[in-house]
């Protein structure tokens, strides 16, 4: 192929200096993102579990692409996390984590298969999985992994951010691609309270889907606490703490926990914004000491692209 030829220009002055200029504003803003990484790294270390209490760990694991060999979240990119998601698994020292995204997606219509559930219980044998089973009955992408010793599963179940949330599987509000809760009942074996955890994930892409499934969740959050039930809501938001978004969830009694800082890093340990991550705790629990965000690399590479939200909790307003 024939190559263009190119006349070299001497560019004016005035362009030279609107150059200048612009790459001026651009190291500005290299220099602010930076002092924003620092000024979002910050917040208390996570620490040992507050004795007594019951140390609740949220994290988006993002899913893995089984159909492909190389590449990012690919097959061979899951190989060289799951050490590094186990040794932070391990290190979160959690009773109860749930997860977000934790899929193995091969492009079909469904699958048992869960590469990182399954990993995460084969090397820590003191956890078992609620919120999940055979995908044709339950979603098996928001597994909630729970220390068998302190926990006993009482109940579970999920349902779908649509108009029909009952259907498995049915497509958001606007008909992209189906979003959900999942939930599950647990008795404390320490005190015999019973609680129910509500993990979610909204829609990252629109605003429109995460109001419609706020209001959904707030109604049945209100039937859970009209039947008594104590609750924890946490996982993914897609939304800032103090977003208006979450003001339906606090006027139905939910109190979050203030998460310092970045909570998604984007694979690479940047923290240009606040936290997405959220735990809201309902009435008859109270966090012991602020939330900690694990922003610990504990191998070569990052676990997943979003850091472990962590917070200890009591029972007792």
């Amino acid at each position: 192929m024939a190559r263009l030829a190119v006349r070299p220009k001497v560019w004016p002055q005035r362009l030279r200096r609107a150059l200048l200029g612009v790459l001026g504003l651009f190291g500005l803003l290299l220099l602010a993102l930076g002092v924003q990484h620092l000024r979002l790294s910050g917040g208390p270390a996570l620490g040992p579990p507050v004795p007594g209490g019951l140390r609740l760990a949220t994290h988006n694991v993002h899913y893995i692409v089984t159909r492909r060999d190389t590449g990012l979240w690919s097959l061979a990119d899951w190989r060289r996390r799951k050490p590094v998601l186990d040794a932070t698994f391990k290190a979160l020292a959690a009773d109860l984590v749930a997860f977000q995204e934790m899929e193995s997606f091969a492009g079909g219509s469904g699958s048992d298969e869960n590469l990182a559930r399954d990993w995460l219980l084969q090397q820590n044998p003191g956890y078992a999985a609620a919120a999940t089973g055979p995908w044709r009955e339950f979603p098996p992408t928001q597994p909630i992994l729970y220390r068998r010793a302190r926990l006993e599963l009482l109940d579970q179940g999920w349902f779908f951010f649509s108009e029909t949330p009952e259907v498995i599987y049915s497509r958001t509000f606007n008909g992209s691609w189906p979003a959900f809760a999942a939930w599950a009942e647990f008795r404390d074996r320490r005190g015999g309270t019973v609680f129910r955890v509500l993990n979610l994930h909204l829609d990252y892409s629109s605003l429109d889907n995460r109001r419609k499934s706020v209001v959904l969740i707030r109604a049945r959050l209100a039937d859970w606490r009209a039947a008594g039930h104590s609750m924890v809501v946490l996982g993914d938001f897609n939304a800032l703490a103090g977003s208006a978004l979450l003001a339906p969830l606090e006027a139905e009694g939910l109190r979050f926990v203030p998460v310092p800082g970045a909570t998604y890093h984007f694979d690479r340990g940047l923290n240009l914004f606040g936290a997405i991550d959220h735990v809201g705790l309902g009435p008859g629990l109270r966090a012991l000491r602020p939330a900690a965000v694990f922003r610990e690399r504990l191998g070569p590479v990052w676990p997943s692209d979003h850091y472990p939200v962590v917070v200890d909790v009591t029972f007792g307003d």
